[in-house]
């Protein structure tokens, strides 16, 4: 009996010493190796795991693309989520840099006359102010209105997200603007054509984006995006699925009559390298096309290396600016210099390109500068840029326009400024985003929207009863 006892007691040392009976029916705990054994074995196929999967990306064999697809469409997916919270958080808003609205400075004489026409991120919208800062006309169309189920834009963002990236005033009034969005890829949503009471005249679906020109026979020329698979030998930089641009061209009554496509033009042509400079930034948008104009007779006459009916581009991430002939299909000129992911090119009467140099201004005035470029050698003829006292700075968009009298009108995009400066750099004209708001996170910052594109056109190249129209506004005061 007492061996009994012993037997048992030293069978159930914890029951002895904490004095409780013991219970047969509670199972023993697991010993400390059994505990560990599972966590450290989930743990072990976790390692292996990760290390498979960068085995299989890294070596570029099955299933590394279903692998890497899914990981930027996670990563597509919490962008969208991110920008589509608020459209005063997106890239549409930038903080205010001075109290200012309107117009601030005016030098009558000196800046040159007319009306200006911008576009902000505020909405879709387009509005032309006198010299002094009166509201002479506006042009307002959201984008469901033009829209279908033929748009290539399957689920669009609300209109509140959508704003007209360019507008272009026509002599009668008419309007051409482009749609695009925030919190989508692609975000090139498409345009429109408005008479001057914000009729749709014609619109066009596709993905159009960043710009647009129109030519002497009525002919609209634009840029397009989409999401393509093809891939090129020998340029494995080239990634897909990847964003791809597209020159199209449009009929006066807006159908397509031509496409494009930009990267196998530049591809197929003697500047391919230039691939080979493709940023780490591009989020497979490798060469991010952000301006088209139409290489017209007068533009031919003075640039030894255009013909007429070819159209000039920027390639904002890889620094170039090309020509692209549309019959060939073929990139048959391009240019770096010393600009970094520069916006609108405009060749100018006496054979130099006009510029928007969004990062490439190392000083104490801001990263932008404007800069007149003699093609044939890349040098630098002229150029504005900020200084300590007057600041100038825009990282994305802006764009300038070389005006009759010498003068440039500038666009400041995120600084949500028009400006026009004379040859000698004084700023003649200043006109600052009234429109402001309250940062929805962050309530002591106020905002504004960014000035995406303004044009300044004088009162003799306007149809007269149009500007009839504008001059009695003015005299009875301004539309607000």
């Amino acid at each position: 009996m007492a061996i009994g006892l012993s037997s048992q007691t030293a069978a159930h040392p914890t029951e002895r010493q904490s004095g409780r009976a013991a219970n047969p029916l509670q199972p023993s705990p697991p010993p400390l190796i059994d505990r560990i054994a599972l966590p450290a074995f989930v743990l072990a196929l976790l390692f292996l795991s990760f290390l498979g999967g960068a085995f299989v990306i890294l070596s570029n064999v099955f299933p590394a693309k279903p692998l890497s697809d899914a990981y930027r469409g996670g990563e597509a997916l919490l962008a969208k989520i991110e920008q589509s919270r608020d459209p005063l958080a997106s890239d549409f808003w930038a903080p205010e840099r001075r109290p200012e609205e309107g117009v601030t400075i005016h030098e009558a004489g000196a800046a040159f006359p007319g009306y200006t026409l911008y576009t902000s991120g505020h909405g879709s919208e387009a509005l032309l102010f006198s010299m002094d800062g009166m509201l002479v006309h506006s042009w307002q169309l959201p984008y469901s209105a033009i829209w279908s189920e033929e748009s290539p834009v399957k689920d669009p963002q609300p209109d509140e997200f959508t704003y007209w990236r360019k507008a272009k005033m026509l002599p009668n009034g008419d309007l051409l603007a482009l749609f695009v969005a925030t919190g989508d890829t692609p975000w090139g949503y498409g345009m429109v054509k408005l008479d001057r009471d914000s009729n749709v005249i014609w619109s066009y679906l596709g993905q159009t984006h960043h710009d647009l020109d129109v030519a002497a026979d009525g002919r609209v020329y634009t840029l397009i995006h989409k999401m393509r698979d093809k891939t090129f030998e020998g340029f494995p930089q080239l990634t897909v699925p990847r964003l791809d641009d597209f020159v199209v061209v449009l009929s006066p009554d807006g159908e397509e009559e031509k496409r494009v496509s930009i990267l196998d033009a530049l591809v197929n042509s003697d500047y391919a390298r230039l691939l080979d400079r493709v940023t780490w930034f591009n989020k497979h948008d490798f060469i991010h096309t952000n301006n088209i104009d139409v290489i017209d007779a007068a533009d031919a006459a003075v640039l030894p290396f255009a013909e007429e009916g070819q159209v000039l581009l920027s390639f904002r991430d890889i620094d170039t600016i090309a020509v692209l002939d549309l019959e060939q299909e073929k990139i048959v000129w391009a240019l770096r210099g010393t600009w970094l992911g520069q916006h609108d090119p405009d060749v100018l009467p006496n054979g130099n390109i006009l510029l928007f140099d969004n990062v490439g201004n190392f000083g104490p005035g801001g990263r932008s500068r404007v800069i007149e470029i003699d093609p044939m050698t890349a040098a630098e003829v002229w150029r504005y840029a900020g200084s300590a006292e007057q600041p100038f700075e825009s990282n994305v968009r802006a764009a300038q326009q070389r005006l009759p009298n010498g003068n440039t009108l500038i666009t400041e995009s995120t600084g949500g400024r028009l400006l026009e400066v004379t040859q000698d750099g004084r700023i003649v004209w200043e006109f600052i985003n009234p429109i402001r708001a309250q940062h929805p996170e962050r309530t002591e910052e106020v905002i504004l929207p960014i000035v995406s594109w303004g044009q300044r056109t004088a009162a003799e190249d306007l149809q007269p009863d149009f500007l009839e129209t504008l001059m009695q506004r003015e005299q009875q005061g301004s539309l607000q």
